[in-house]
């Protein structure tokens, strides 16, 4: 591990953004920003696409399929790293992730579009993971904080990236130089971590060989699948046996990996008294909340009338939120930064429910509605940015030995989770509602109001999992 820092340093972000530690904090954050700047393409060109190529059944499985790889990459990020070394994986899943880009900007139709968004999402997941996995590897603890808000940082920068790129392509009508302009960011990211990276591993991220716990990877993915197929229908005897299987199959999962000596999982995770589980059923939650960002584009185009530029930009304040208060929050004081934990999902849930009446103009006023909109937006993401690098320090701090490896990887896999679930339910809630039948205004309108709704449980939830959190955090000071 990296040597110790001193007080005054602590205070600051020098350390981190000065000398060696400049260098190592532009690899890690890099491989976030692709794969964020990635995230904002797609989210601002898909209402193009399908006016394109067709497929708005298949609008919310861009997602599902991108997290499903990113799931089964990130899992397999630990033993990708023992074997190829940081700089080798990094390169393997910046490759991945490119010729993932060139299938989706050569894509004929939907289906191919859905692979390349595979193929993406397997070099995104294993960015993010290996982003987290290094942290404790390559920083001090002092600075871990830090390098969780910096890369938390890169939604951000994505936020004014991608969304540019993504609309000002998709506004000329040619939305496929969206995807080949990823290249030029993605190739000149490669030759740095060749440049940057150790080309071996030390003895902080070597993981023991260890069976790959395929069963509950396969639950893990079927899950997601199961609420993804019953989303494509309209009958509600489907949506319900979906999600029915889908809560099967999770209980298996957490059956088999509670029982099992090398699970998926660090031990604790489904064991509500140990410290982890409701960290990361925090996360999962607030996870889930962000995924109504995904039709926000297509809402305000066809009920607001915003063009696909501007839509792109507004959608991307919700990353712009979560990026700033991360930013802001990393270096408060430690009972600051409970407070942060505690609250933050209070005020995500304020901003889905102002969201979910103006958007779907259940509420409207004569002025300035966008404006309302584009606030609300911002606190989505603020609710969740002010306390997830405290929450991501928090998992850090509770594990050891063996299972820190594997909880670091755990956070990506628990995050691309929820994402997948939340996707899911989003496409399932829209449809419902009319998105497609009877689709255009109306239809927009409805799927608006029922959306944000349903998903402002969510961070309600959450608030309750948060002050367990607090109070574990506060019983060990």
């Amino acid at each position: 591990m990296s040597g110790s820092v001193n007080k005054k340093e602590e205070a600051s972000w020098g350390m981190l953004l000065h000398g060696k530690n400049s260098l190592k904090s532009l690899a890690l954050a890099g491989g976030v920003a692709l794969h964020a700047i990635n995230v904002y393409i797609t989210i601002t060109t898909l209402p193009s696409i399908v006016r394109d190529i067709g497929g708005l059944n298949l609008y919310a499985w861009n997602t599902t399929v991108f997290i499903l790889a990113s799931i089964l990459s990130s899992a397999l990020t630990s033993r990708l790293l023992s074997v190829l070394a940081p700089r080798n994986s990094y390169l393997f899943a910046t490759i991945c992730f490119l010729a993932g880009s060139v299938i989706c900007a050569t894509a004929p139709s939907m289906q191919i579009l859905l692979l390349g968004r595979f193929i993406q999402g397997a070099g995104g997941g294993m960015l993010l993971a290996l982003a987290y996995s290094l942290v404790r590897v390559m920083f001090p603890q002092p600075l871990w904080s830090r390098a969780m808000a910096l890369m938390s940082s890169m939604w951000g920068i994505s936020t004014l990236l991608g969304p540019a790129l993504g609309g000002i392509f998709a506004e000329y009508d040619v939305w496929r130089g969206a995807f080949w302009s990823i290249l030029f960011v993605g190739i000149p990211y490669a030759i740095l971590l060749f440049t940057i990276l150790p080309t071996e591993n030390n003895a902080d991220n070597i993981v023991a060989k260890t069976p790959l716990p395929y069963q509950q990877l396969i639950l893990l993915m079927l899950a997601v699948l199961s609420i993804s197929i019953g989303s494509l229908y309209n009958v509600i005897l489907y949506n319900a046996l979906s999600f029915v299987f889908a809560f099967i199959f999770i209980l298996l999962l957490v059956n088999i990996d509670k029982k099992s000596n090398d699970g998926l999982f660090p031990k604790g995770t489904f064991s509500f008294s140990a410290p982890l589980a409701p960290i990361y059923l925090t996360m999962a939650l607030l996870g889930i909340s962000v995924q109504t960002e995904v039709f926000v584009p297509y809402f305000l185009q066809i009920i607001h009338n915003v063009t696909p530029l501007l839509s792109g930009y507004l959608a991307a304040l919700v990353g712009a939120g979560w990026s700033f208060s991360a930013i802001m929050s990393s270096s408060s004081k430690q009972s600051t930064a409970q407070r942060l934990m505690h609250f933050g999902p209070m005020i995500n849930f304020s901003a889905i429910v102002i969201l979910g009446l103006f958007i779907s103009n259940v509420l409207t006023v004569p002025y300035g509605q966008i404006i309302i909109i584009c606030i609300a937006l911002f606190f989505t993401g603020a609710g969740i940015g002010m306390a997830w690098p405290h929450y991501l320090t928090r998992v850090l701090h509770v594990s050891q030995g063996q299972e820190a490896q594997k909880a670091a990887t755990s956070i990506t896999t628990i995050q691309l989770f929820s994402t997948a679930v939340g996707a899911s339910i989003s496409g399932t809630v829209v449809n419902m509602a009319g998105l497609t039948d009877p689709g255009g205004i109306l239809g927009a309108q409805n799927a608006a109001h029922w959306l944000f709704i349903v998903f402002a449980f969510t961070p309600f939830v959450a608030f309750f999992t948060a002050k367990v959190v607090v109070s574990s955090a506060k019983k060990n000071q």
